[in-house]
């Protein structure tokens, strides 16, 4: 802000300058204007699509009509758009507007103050690091965070987890995923996200070629879904992890992410645990596995692998895969036998270096343990959890047990003897 001279407000044109004393080549080439309101700074932003500037200046004070500097951290533009958006500041946000990371978690901003937050974040050039989850932005929510990730060019992490986006809002980030460069870290857990929203994100899913961790676990994506995401996983070389937890992908749907997984040779970690994947999923793992040569965390617990058959198809892919290190199958219905399948092909694979297996919540018997303790001298590194051993009754037990049960069917059957 320049001062020109302190003069009473009716003696002056907008344009020309004549008082006593002075010279009118001294404001040769300069238009000056009088100001209304207190001196401060200048701040500019948008609200619904329309750009606003403040400038507020000491009363009697002219001013030069130059441009208002530049405001790194959005501070000003965050207070004019709450103003103009009947929204409280949050003191958090102001607090914290100049840290590296930022968590805005549960702070319940809803559509209206997340509107204000994304005006501000356009030119905040601190934030690295954001997390926005469970702030019921809903879908008008996710397409201003999607509109201000089209500005700004810092914010490498993202959580918009629980906001109850669904398709709209998943539709506005699938844009942004194809013109954001930046953006390393995006996470859209529990938004509502179903075959519609799969149908947005999959043509983001292979022409980003940037984005390396993304979850999309706790949404409703089913059988077409999972059929459109194994597809365009696929064809992405840039993903590492991807979690997809807690959806309803089995069946078909199962096998067919499992073929784009087979495809991909940059996923590192993959998360399909409570998604009920089951025998064919279990068949499906086992070629994908075989293919698969950089997958290193692997976790499909509670997926529906019953008993002994599902364990020996993925067991036969684990045979001669030599990548992964870290595999969880906990609360699966594979029993002890599962599990010792799943280890003796850990065992004859002389490369693989797994070096966790979490068989949680299954029960193994003494025969397990006993080939576990003769593993560890060529393995001494591998870690075993499970749900406990097995307790084998005394003898004198399963006798009477026995003739119990002979007693019982001599007793219930109809001619009174026994059969054979």
């Amino acid at each position: 802000m320049v001062v020109v001279k302190k003069v009473k407000q009716e003696s002056i044109l907008p344009s020309v300058c004549e008082d006593e004393g002075e010279n009118e080549e001294d404001f040769r080439g300069i238009a000056i204007r009088p100001a209304s309101r207190p001196r401060s700074l200048y701040s500019r932003g948008s609200v619904n699509g329309q750009r606003y500037s403040t400038k507020e200046k000491n009363e009697n004070d002219y001013v030069l009509d130059e441009r208002p500097p530049f405001d790194p951290t959005g501070h000003l533009c965050y207070r004019e758009a709450c103003r103009m958006l009947n929204v409280i500041p949050v003191s958090h946000f102001l607090r914290n507007i100049n840290q590296s990371e930022l968590n805005m978690m549960h702070c319940g901003l809803g559509t209206q103050g997340n509107k204000a937050l994304a005006v501000a974040l356009e030119t905040n050039t601190s934030i690295l690091k954001l997390n926005l989850g469970d702030n019921s932005m809903e879908g008008m929510g996710g397409a201003d965070i999607a509109g201000m990730l089209k500005e700004n060019c810092y914010i490498t992490e993202i959580d918009l987890s629980e906001n109850w986006m669904g398709e709209n809002g998943s539709r506005a980030l699938a844009g942004i995923l194809l013109e954001n460069t930046v953006l390393l870290s995006l996470n859209l857990s529990g938004n509502h996200l179903d075959e519609h929203a799969a149908r947005h994100l999959a043509p983001a899913l292979t022409g980003n070629q940037k984005l390396q961790h993304l979850d999309l676990s706790h949404n409703k994506f089913g059988d077409m879904a999972g059929k459109i995401l194994g597809a365009a996983i696929a064809e992405n070389t840039a993903m590492k992890s991807l979690n997809l937890a807690w959806n309803c992908i089995r069946g078909k749907a199962a096998i067919a992410f499992a073929k784009g997984l087979g495809g991909n040779v940059f996923l590192r970690t993959l998360d399909l645990s409570y998604n009920g994947l089951g025998k064919e999923g279990a068949i499906a793992l086992e070629e994908a596995l075989k293919h698969n040569n950089t997958l290193e965390d692997l976790n499909i617990g509670y997926s529906k692998i019953a008993y002994l058959e599902g364990a020996i198809h993925f067991a036969l892919g684990l045979k001669v895969n030599t990548t992964p290190r870290i595999l969880k199958m906990s609360r699966n219905p594979m029993q002890s036998a599962g599990c010792f399948t799943i280890l003796k092909s850990v065992q004859v694979n002389p490369e693989s270096v797994i070096e966790f297996l979490d068989f949680t919540d299954i029960c193994v018997d003494q025969e397990f343990e006993d080939f576990f303790n003769t593993m560890k001298d060529t393995l001494p590194n591998l870690q075993v959890e499970h749900g406990g051993k097995i307790k084998t009754a005394p003898k004198k037990v399963l006798n009477f047990i026995q003739k119990h049960v002979i007693w019982t069917i001599y007793l219930c059957h109809p001619c009174g003897q026994l059969k054979g």
